[in-house]
């Protein structure tokens, strides 16, 4: 159908909405069919197993499961018996091609890289809208609809302005054919293959329920705020630049040539409007197509993340203004990020009497946060040095307020990340900072250099100590390797106080540099050798601060031998690895005489952290300071504990990921310990049981690779330990 006939044309433009007889996508009486077929088949699995002729059933249960997960966040079954369930396919299809489907579950993911991304034209264009920032113009826009219309009061659908990546969807037949960015508006890039990876769009939609052949949508694609810190550490740990924000991850991930890389960062979509559709042969347009918020819960129903509960309907403008100030007050409480509220008129015959510009349409109209995007410009670079000896530039700012938070300095990472940038001394930069996210420079901005800004020179020599600087080859951190260096000795015995280590309380980083200023602490021994006396003199240090201080101290010195190896501070040990060094020796001094080979050997050790722990126990000075540890009073025996014969979960290797329902990780770890078993730091062959909760990451769709890693949920955890 030619969609620029006349009966279309405000179809084509302004959307669609929810038809009063619609068919539900999942009514209770087909979810708990769903779920009935879905206990069927967790009994199956472990009985006779599937055969072919359970394939389109099984397709149907991995669809409601997924729009359970990724839409309604509101899962019924286990993520362990979804993957079973998935693999069950998986299996039957291998065997059988034929019986493949282009919207099964299992064909999301893509093999091979994506050479190019061809550009293709929307059906319709993707205009941009008008902006407000304040209550004024809103009364503006609603004077100028009022008269536009000849109405005294008109109907609002208020949403979020969803801060992501704009996209572009066509679904043709019910099946989801094609996939672009905006682009210029007018064309994009077709990234069909990535969009594929977002599980909260589905492969398929009933459309033909409503009479429609071909769909056009529109939709914005996120990464949550935890998964994008947890891609955020990820980075790190690999020595890589962290993104920047959230947005432009999102719309980066769009464009990257490897699916399966594009997967790991788990992109969610909201999809909020509808922009063209033709009509299957015979259908009329049904006459409930007649709001935009008929829409939205058209798309909602029809399996979609639509903005159906985040909508709000007003009789006028005001309540319009105090949701969005409402809104806007509580937007760091949302787990994605928005930039706004959208305004729109309800009525699609109004929409259509009201038209548009050349750039917006009149019946719409954006109203924009509080920015929090800033430029200013970059005055110099610092540069400080942690306790591995890692060297960090800093840029020091003119002061600017963004996001409420007046920003002065900003962590610039490390010198790929200046050179990446093309930061100079003397730039205007854009700045940028979302929620509690940390401040990050987003772009140097060339256009406007004046000649006289500075090229940052990284330096060759620590900052502190004067000693020539080491980058590995495979990093992108420039460290001093002086282990007398004054800045790495401040805050190593910063991190051997802290709460996670020796949790030596009212001894806080401001003490420690405070006594490290007048002489009274030179290194880590200092800390039981502290002259109180000369305490007691200094302003704001009374007798019971002392006596808390004198008790902590003595405290520390009872703390097990795992907390000892985390306070040393040797680089890549964190917690759990400190667990397993402390279960693996009797006396601690005993890794001196452990090869690389042999620390290999041990759970979860690989080459790198074995080459850092060889190396600190091959230090004589490291040796040295322990010995005087221990003729301070420390321990560094391993104590080892009794473990329950009747739950003992000896040889039983452990790891959580994800936020647990009623159990803090901590808790559930010393669980395991308790009786008997290990803590693994990562996702490996070694690894037994992978215990999964909400928001699971990477180590999740690791575990799904390794057959014999059992993936299981907190209570299956409890009941393994006899507390359930």
């Amino acid at each position: 159908m030619d969609p620029f006939v006349p009966e279309l044309r405000r179809i084509l433009w302004f959307g669609l909405t929810l038809p009063a007889n619609s068919i539900v996508m999942y009514s209770k009486e087909n979810t708990r069919e769903l779920q009935k077929i879905t206990e069927a088949f967790i009994k199956k699995m472990g009985a006779a197993g599937m055969t072919a002729s359970d394939a389109e059933n099984l397709r149907d249960v991995l669809r409601f499961h997924e729009y359970r997960y990724y839409v309604l966040n509101d899962p019924l079954i286990a993520d362990f018996e979804y993957d079973h369930l998935y693999k069950a396919l998986e299996k039957i299809e291998a065997a059988d091609p034929a019986l493949i489907t282009v919207d099964s579950p299992t064909q999301r993911v893509a093999k091979g890289l994506t050479k190019e991304f061809p550009t293709v034209q929307h059906l319709v264009p993707m205009l941009s809208l008008d902006n407000s920032y304040n209550g004024d113009d809103l009364h503006d826009f609603d004077r100028k609809a009022r008269e536009l219309t000849g109405l005294p009061v008109i109907e609002y659908c208020v949403e979020p302005k969803f801060d992501g990546g704009s996209i572009s969807l066509i679904y043709e037949n019910d099946m989801l054919t094609r996939g672009a960015t905006r682009g210029d508006g007018v064309e994009g890039d077709e990234v069909t293959t990535n969009i594929k990876q977002i599980r909260s769009l589905p492969l398929s939609a009933k459309f033909s329920s409503y009479g429609l052949q071909q769909v056009e949508i529109r939709g914005e694609v996120l990464i949550n705020k935890t998964n994008f810190a947890k891609y955020n550490e990820y980075l790190t740990e690999q020595g890589l630049s962290p993104l920047a924000n959230p947005r432009n991850a999102a719309a980066g991930t769009l464009r990257i040539k490897d699916s399966a890389e594009a997967a790991k960062r788990n992109l969610e979509a909201f999809v909020y409007h509808v922009s063209y559709f033709s009509l299957i042969q015979g259908k009329k347009i049904p006459d409930a197509l007649l709001t935009h918020s008929g829409s939205l819960a058209m798309l909602w129903e029809l399996g979609f993340r639509s903005p159906q509960q985040e909508k709000k309907l007003f009789k006028g403008i005001e309540g319009v203004i105090n949701y969005c100030s409402e809104f806007e007050a509580g937007r760091d409480d949302l787990p994605y990020e928005i930039d706004g509220m959208v305004i729109k008129v309800n009525d699609i015959a109004l929409q259509d009497k009201m038209g548009m510009t050349s750039h917006h349409p009149r019946w719409a109209i954006a109203y924009k946060f509080k920015a929090r995007q800033g430029t200013t410009r970059l005055l110099k670079i610092e540069y400080q040095v942690g306790r591995t000896g890692a060297v960090t530039p800093v840029a020091k700012l003119e002061p600017v307020a963004v996001g409420g938070v007046t920003v002065s300095s900003i962590s610039v990472h490390n010198e790929e990340y200046i050179r990446e940038k093309d930061l100079r001394e003397g730039d205007m930069v854009l700045i940028e900072r979302a929620g509690d996210v940390i401040p990050q420079i987003v772009k140097s901005l060339p256009d406007v250099r004046t000649g006289e800004e500075k090229k940052i020179e990284f330096p060759t020599v620590c900052p502190e100590c004067k000693s020539k600087l080491f980058k590995e080859a495979e990093e992108a951190v420039w460290r001093c390797i002086n282990i007398e260096c004054p800045a790495q000795v401040v805050e190593r015995i910063i991190h051997f106080v802290s709460k996670d280590a020796m949790d030596i309380r009212g001894f806080g980083e401001a003490n420690v540099r405070k006594f490290y200023e007048l002489g009274l602490l030179k290194d880590i021994p200092g800390i039981y050798t502290l002259n109180f006396d000369t305490i007691a003199d200094l302003e704001g240090f009374k007798e019971k601060s002392i006596q808390n201080l004198k008790s902590a101290i003595l405290q520390s010195k009872q703390q097990p031998l795992h907390r000892l190896i985390y306070a040393l501070g040797i680089r890549f040990v964190g917690e759990t690895t400190a667990k397993t060094l402390a279960q693996t020796v009797s006396h601690l001094l005993e890794f001196k005489n452990y090869s690389l080979e042999a620390l290999q050997n041990l759970e979860d050790v690989g080459p790198k952290v074995a080459g850092s722990i060889h190396h600190f126990f091959s230090n004589k000075s490291n040796i040295a300071m322990l010995e005087h540890l221990e003729e301070l009073g420390l321990s560094l025996k391993n104590e080892k504990k009794q473990i329950p014969s009747a739950t003992g979960l000896a040889g039983q290797t452990f790891l959580f990921t994800g936020t647990l329902p009623t159990l803090k990780r901590s808790d559930a770890e010393n669980m395991v310990e308790e009786n008997g078993g290990q803590i693994l730091s990562g996702v490996s062959a070694k690894l037994n049981y992978l215990v999964v909760g909400e928001d699971a990451g990477s180590k999740l769709e690791k575990a799904k690779k390794i057959n014999s890693v059992k993936i299981i949920s907190e209570a299956e955890f409890l009941q393994i330990i006899g507390k359930k």
